[in-house]
């Protein structure tokens, strides 16, 4: 039997418990894969303490991301065949379909296949990433040469998607990160600036980098007391996507702000993209291609075992990951 993760109780990291399970047969609409890898996410950590936007149904299942072959299709499925190599995206319940283990079954339209230049490893770290930034930069900040993007919490995979994005469309990319042991790295993935706001001044020294103009978009996970700060290096008309809550306490409004700059602040999540058909076709291909070329590649910071994913999960709340973390089957 293959060995899966659920918990069977919200909380820590220990209550992920990996467990024997019997083959399940995929029904109408979806295909079943040989895990060979797994991303993890904040999401995923959320869910695990119940606070996602996803109550699970416990026991619960848990994960969005894994690569993989597919070893058994439904009966109605023709666009994919056993021994495909897909990955998944983010698109279903995670209580019903979680793919943390050694099998799982996901619905069709969630399987992708991804470049063949990419290791599972590497393939079980693109589709959160880049839709996410995807979706928020290019379909509804219509990114273009020029723009300056400003990117908070940008050593997070998300953070890294966005800054790779930014630069592959001709913008500027400014980072922050709140300690200095992450400036030089951001740097060499790419980041035109980086602020370290445990030392600078967020607004002062982006508007500086921006000669007094502002940023056009900001990218940003974390929301809380932070805002106004974010709202304050905005240029005039500029649009701010809040697409986490990283931070413990509440997020207060910018009025003044927003009404003074004609400001959008916008709630996002990926799910936006992937329920849309026409905007996930698009994000897929621009991804595909991109990953191809070379402009995206995905960075990993460290792998783990599948025995070892409670110690996974405990490095990630650690933030001292510059990348996705990856666990192996």
């Amino acid at each position: 039997m293959p060995k899966i993760v659920r918990f069977h109780q919200t909380g820590g990291p220990d209550v992920l418990k990996l467990e024997d399970f019997p083959f399940a047969e995929p029904g109408k609409g979806e295909v079943r894969m040989k895990v060979e890898a797994i991303g993890l996410n904040r999401a995923e950590v959320m869910l695990r303490k119940g606070q996602y936007l996803e109550t699970p149904q416990l026991p619960s299942r848990i994960g969005y991301e894994a690569a993989g072959v597919i070893d058994a299709v439904g009966p109605d499925i023709t666009d994919l065949r056993i021994g495909d190599r897909v990955s998944t995206i983010p698109s279903f319940p995670m209580s019903q379909y979680g793919v943390y283990g050694e099998s799982a079954i996901v619905p069709a339209s969630a399987a992708a296949p991804y470049p063949d230049n990419l290791s599972a490893i590497e393939g079980a770290a693109i589709w959160m990433q880049y839709m996410t930034a995807y979706g928020a930069l290019i379909e509804y900040g219509k990114l273009k040469t020029g723009d300056t993007v400003l990117i908070t919490a940008a050593s997070s995979s998300v953070g890294l998607a966005a800054i790779q994005i930014v630069k592959a469309t001709g913008g500027v990319a400014i980072a922050t990160t709140r300690g200095a042991d992450k400036k030089a790295f951001l740097l060499e993935a790419g980041a035109d600036h980086v602020i370290v706001t445990d030392e600078e001044d967020l607004v002062e020294r982006g508007m500086a980098l921006t000669s007094g103009k502002g940023v056009r978009l900001v990218f940003d996970p974390v929301a809380g007391p932070l805002l106004e700060q974010l709202a304050a290096v905005s240029a005039p008309g500029g649009i701010i996507f809040e697409y986490g809550a990283l931070a413990p306490h509440p997020t207060p409004f910018p009025l003044f702000p927003a009404l003074a700059k004609g400001l959008t602040i916008r709630g996002y999540t990926l799910f936006e993209i992937v329920k849309n058909l026409e905007m996930l076709n698009r994000g897929k291909k621009y991804i595909y291609q991109e990953l191809e070329s070379g402009a995206l590649k995905p960075i990993i910071d460290r792998t783990f075992p599948l025995a070892q994913i409670a110690e996974a999960h405990r490095y990630m709340v650690s933030n001292q990951q510059k990348g996705k973390i990856v666990v192996t089957v």
